[in-house]
């Protein structure tokens, strides 16, 4: 039993490493973009140059997360999410045009009430209140 709670120590230890190596190559784009896309930087690489750069240094800081516990957990939710939406039964495009119009009408109904209401209560306020003289 102790075998296991070491191991379970070991992983969360190596966890929180990986995790500090992913939040210094995160730094290290967000700085690295910056510096050399700055207009006083001494050094102007070629845009394509940064941009790849930034990508490929990304993708390892993601390639890393993945390997924690926190980030194999991600992706079998991303999995059980993705196999949830194949069971969802989209509408149709007729559906989707008359519930789209339904709510259309609706809200312009709501409106139009809302707006006689509010010109009937000004019209009484006014009435009976100094606006009205």
């Amino acid at each position: 039993m102790s075998t296991v709670s070491d191991n379970h120590g070991t992983s969360k230890t190596l966890d929180k490493i990986k995790w500090f190596f992913v939040f210094i190559l995160v730094v290290f784009v967000i700085w690295g973009n910056f510096y050399f896309a700055g207009p006083n930087s001494i050094y102007q690489p070629n845009m394509v140059i940064r941009i790849l750069g930034v990508i490929v240094v990304a993708v390892l800081a993601l390639l890393l997360a993945i390997t924690t516990q926190k980030g194999k957990s991600l992706i079998g939710f991303a999995k059980e999410s993705r196999m949830e939406l194949r069971k969802v039964v989209w509408p149709t495009r007729k559906e989707t045009i008359q519930t789209t119009l339904l709510v259309a009408v609706i809200t312009i109904v709501v409106g139009l009430c809302l707006w006689g209401l509010d010109t009937f209560f000004f019209w009484i306020i006014s009435k009976l209140t100094v606006l009205g003289h």
